[in-house]
């Protein structure tokens, strides 16, 4: 799990009423009433859960970490956006629910009364949440401006060109499943190839030994139709991107073939950065108050790999990065270099009194990203673009690939 759980401090941080619903639906703890667990009382209430036959904690013990998962801002946003897309013809529906889920006491209520309430929206919340916390996305343009297929066929045919090239090039993937998701005007998909058998030491009915396992190895792919875009996350070799890349254009995007993406287009224009008056853009009512230059990272446009990083304190003067790039520059040394890098610091306002939250970002010429898909890095990203950084494509090229 992203944060740390403990089954102890999760049942402190629930309604009693809630805490009730769920045990009794798994016919345990009956003994325990809405009355009886107050929050000094949670002590005993772990101690009666500790007591429980080791099968029936296990089977819970997965449900409630999956729900603490859930249980911040990215959940929520997932569960909200989840929820969005199976009521987005009953908008009386979706206010109902989200204004239901506003009254409740912490995120830790929304996740369990969704979970309990409402399953249709669970699977896709947690997959939108698991897809928010995954770093380094890689981009790429020009896909065109088609509808994503999401047919049954075209889904088991892209699993199969994910198996097939797995298992030809690395060999396993010998199963794949594909799972569609739509997120708001984003088309998510994700797949997920058979890895390689693996033994880990575990716990099986009190004896301890090593435990054969296939577990599943995670490709996940988000389409913009507006953009004509495809960001891919996959954590394995930089070799499999475009052949994945490919696969999705033809199999979903019913595309003859993967449209060129020339290496001199560039995702993420650096070179302003390199000037000191360079300032961001804030779209309005973003909440972004700060963003500051940490870190550059200068490549020789001389000779290959040759790089310098420029890194400095920026809590005083926000401009700390170039007055040490000035220096340099005074003797020439930055003569023939050119960004590469960026790493930015971005403070936000916090919302319902929280303090401000700042965010780190890093941006690698050509098309590295460290943002994610939440609501937050959306935000971000709507930023970036607004201040040239990230450009969208050109109005005239959409309508030609339209």
């Amino acid at each position: 799990m992203a944060r740390n759980y403990s089954t102890r401090d999760y049942l402190r941080q629930l309604p009693g009423e809630l805490l009730v619903r769920y045990f009794a639906g798994h016919a345990v703890l009956g003994e325990w009433d809405a009355a009886a667990l107050a929050k000094d009382k949670r002590h005993a209430l772990f101690e009666s859960w500790l007591a429980l036959p080791p099968g029936k904690r296990q089977a819970m013990d997965a449900e409630m970490q999956e729900m603490s998962a859930q249980s911040d801002e990215k959940g929520f946003r997932g569960i909200v956006d989840e929820a969005a897309w199976h009521l987005r013809n009953d908008q009386p529906g979706l206010e109902a629910f989200t204004t239901l889920l506003g009254k409740l006491a912490n995120h830790h209520a929304r996740a369990m009364v969704t979970f309990l309430d409402h399953r249709m929206y669970w699977r896709g919340a947690c997959r939108f949440s698991h897809a928010d916390g995954l770093p380094y996305w890689r981009k790429r343009l020009h896909m065109g401006h088609g509808a994503a297929a999401v047919d049954d066929a075209s889904l088991q045919q892209l699993a199969k060109l994910i198996r097939d090239y797995f298992h030809r090039t690395e060999g396993r993937g010998n199963n794949c499943l594909v799972e569609p998701l739509r997120r708001g005007n984003l088309d998510y998909f994700f797949a997920y190839p058979e890895d390689f058998s693996q033994q880990s030491p575990e716990w099986v009915d009190g004896q301890f030994k090593d435990q054969p396992h296939t577990p599943a190895f995670e490709v996940v792919f988000v389409y913009s139709q507006a953009d004509g875009s495809l960001d891919l996350n996959f954590r394995g070799s930089y070799k499999a991107l475009e052949p994945l890349q490919a696969m999705f254009a033809k199999v979903i995007l019913k595309l003859p073939d993967l449209p060129p993406d020339p290496k001199d287009a560039r995702v993420y224009d650096l070179a302003p950065l390199m000037q000191k008056s360079f300032d961001f853009v804030p779209t309005v009512g973003s909440g972004i108050t700060r963003v500051v230059v940490r870190r550059l990272r200068l490549s020789s446009t001389l000779h290959k790999g040759e790089r310098i990083a420029l890194e400095a304190d920026t809590l005083d003067d926000p401009k700390a990065v170039y007055a040490l790039k000035d220096k340099l520059d005074a003797t020439g040394a930055l003569a023939h270099y050119a960004v590469t890098q960026v790493e930015l610091a971005a403070t936000v306002q916090g919302v319902e009194g929280e303090r401000p939250k700042t965010v780190v970002v890093k941006i690698t010429h050509p098309n590295s990203c460290s943002l994610k898909h939440d609501g937050l890095d959306l935000v971000l990203r709507e930023m970036l673009s607004a201040s040239g950084i990230e450009p969208k494509e050109p109005d005239d090229a959409k309508r030609r690939a339209g």
